[in-house]
């Protein structure tokens, strides 16, 4: 599909912007709304009207909260309406066939499933987990009378719409950048900062996500019950900094094309992999979504100012909803509950002693987050029990290698773009324009040529 190759971006971004300069400042929100609609419609025609109606209700029900202020039960009738509108298509489309499938499991029955044919499988609205969230943190937050009700559609759909984020995120809530949405200037500044983080973003997706993914990719091809432990370890390891890459290379490429249409998006990852703790790991990975879940979930139910007993009841709702939240499958479910079990033991008593090694706190962090991705990369749970079998089982072989030979210099480079060495460089030789657009000018150059050679460049976070 187009819509899956990042040649489409650079056939599309360029008349967006040309014509986004052009136009007077009134008009800017419209090209962009326009534009966005567009974007989406290319790869997800059929689910289309679906973004469109939940654009729609929530528009109509932010206004609706606001003029029935004073009328407390009308004002939670409405706001129920949108939120169970909004939820309802995210549920229906990426639940309703996984509970079908455990009910039929459970009680022996054959009801058939909802939106899959017999061995089919249906395809996830695009964006859909992204956009959901940004929706429900505006309609919450007029709810509790935190924003005003956006009364112009055509800034309110472009909130919603924004084509740099509207796949993959970064979440960007309302707060983020209303004020952005009916004032904003693009500065010099803000505009070769966007074209360099891009250009970033690019190269990782492009440079190191897909090169060292190929590692990955083999293992699973090659079966995880046929390699050896160190090949296991070697492609778990390569999904690592995939899945990395991959996320926060997406995240650079739109937060640097809203720095050019003149909006800050949110960080949303900030080397996470030199974390010391898995506390510290999740201040610092897809920082947007934790940010959202501790906003109107964790704080909403009490957060940590509560009992011990509700305090972990608390932290389970929200790491069982995070893992549900990347995906209708019971590992997903595993992986968040697997990190909710890290994050108690340091709650408890884990956190005080990391913090008196740096190089232990580390390797703990590392082993800790390689282990997870295993249970985020494998579905098929016969499968995850085969890979886990292998990562423990010390089964010899030399297999590994040949592509320990072949895929060093890329773990190697994943490794060290994986800290802040790079960005450390670079505010050192900030004044040496040349020297920068002359390492820009390359890396844009080397994607070019990768993405010309081939065929399929799929965003890992697109299936979420």
């Amino acid at each position: 599909m187009l819509f899956s190759s990042l040649l489409f971006l650079f056939r599309f971004i360029p008349v967006v912007f040309l014509v986004y300069y052009i136009l007077p400042f009134r008009y800017k929100n419209f090209w962009l709304l326009l534009s966005s609609l567009f974007f989406y419609a290319w790869g997800e025609p059929k689910y289309f009207p679906i973004m469109l109606s939940s654009i729609l209700v929530n528009y109509v029900a932010a206004l609706l909260l606001e003029r029935f202020r004073e009328r407390k039960n009308l004002r939670r009738g409405v706001f129920i309406v949108s939120l169970i509108f909004t939820v309802g298509w995210l549920l229906l489309f990426k639940y309703t066939d996984f509970f079908i499938q455990n009910i039929n499991a459970v009680t022996g029955l054959a009801i058939p499933p909802f939106l899959s044919g017999p061995g089919g499988k249906v395809m996830l609205p695009l964006g859909i987990s992204f956009y959901t969230f940004q929706i429900l943190s505006y309609t919450i937050d007029v709810y509790r009378g935190k924003v005003r009700a956006e009364h112009n559609f055509v800034n309110f759909g472009t909130f919603v719409t924004l084509f740099p984020q509207l796949i993959a995120g970064p979440i960007v809530k309302y707060t983020d950048i209303n004020e952005e949405l009916h004032t904003r200037t693009v500065t010099p500044q803000m505009l070769g900062d966007g074209v360099r983080l891009f250009i970033m973003g690019l190269g990782s997706k492009v440079l190191l996500a897909n090169n060292v993914g190929a590692l990955w990719d083999t293992v699973t091809r090659l079966g995880y019950a046929e390699v050896s432990t160190p090949l296991a370890w070697l492609g778990l390891i390569a999904y690592s900094f995939q899945i990395y890459f991959d996320f926060s290379g997406y995240s650079l490429m739109a937060i640097g094309l809203g720095k050019c249409l003149g909006f800050n998006f949110p960080q949303n990852f900030n080397y996470p992999y030199i974390s010391k703790s898995v506390t510290e790991f999740w201040r610092r990975w897809h920082m947007t979504l934790g940010s959202w879940f501790r906003e109107y979930v964790y704080i909403p139910l009490g957060g940590n100012r509560v009992g011990r007993v509700r305090l972990y009841l608390n932290l389970f709702v929200v790491w069982f909803l995070t893992g549900f939240w990347h995906g209708a499958n019971w590992n997903f479910i595993f992986w968040g509950l697997y990190f909710l079990v890290l994050l108690v033991i340091e709650k408890t008593f884990l956190l005080r002693r990391l913090e008196r090694s740096r190089v232990l706190s580390r390797c703990y962090l590392l082993f800790a987050v390689v282990i997870s991705w295993a249970l985020f990369a494998v579905s098929d749970l016969s499968s995850l029990g085969a890979l886990f079998g292998r990562l423990f089982s010390l089964h010899g072989g030399e297999d590994w290698v040949y592509y320990l030979r072949n895929y060093g210099v890329t773990l190697l480079l994943c490794a060290f773009f994986s800290t802040p060495l790079l960005k450390k460089w670079y505010e050192r030789i900030q004044n040496r324009r040349w020297l920068i657009t002359a390492g820009l000018a390359a890396v844009l150059s080397l994607c070019v040529g990768y993405l010309v050679d081939a065929t399929y460049n799929p965003f890992l976070y697109f299936n979420f």
